[in-house]
């Protein structure tokens, strides 16, 4: 075999084989859900803009909501019982949010902690 042809052979087996990866693509972190410091205006309205307020912004409850607003400190807190056993898609309450995959364990989980640090307007 010509010489060229073991040159082709070792620059594809040494050339393809060199692949630089760093450790953070490999094993990227999972995010990390912060229930230390759960605030309303960081961690609650955030989660409530993304999730909720499509259908239960003040504009939009009594056409999409069943007139249930969720925007504002106020609105919030005089409906975070139902929220919570909403979005636990306990029986009795309309899972939320509807016609969607249920929050993520972390948002359930801040705002638990949340509601069980009895729901400061921060």
């Amino acid at each position: 075999m010509s010489r060229t042809f073991y040159l082709l052979v070792a620059l594809s087996v040494f050339g393809s084989s060199c692949v630089y990866e760093n450790e953070e693509s490999l094993y990227p972190r999972l995010a990390e859900c912060d229930t230390v410091s759960v605030t309303f205006s960081g961690s609650i309205s955030p989660i409530l803009v993304d999730n909720c307020l499509l259908c239960h912004s003040n504009e939009k409850a009594d056409i999409s909501g069943s007139g249930i607003r969720l925007e504002g400190y106020s609105n919030v807190v005089i409906m975070q019982d139902a929220i919570r056993n909403s979005i636990n898609h306990n029986a009795s309450y309309s899972p939320m949010p509807k016609d969607a995959p249920k929050l993520k364990d972390c948002q359930i989980r801040q705002f638990e902690i949340w509601v069980d640090s009895g729901s400061p307007d921060n």
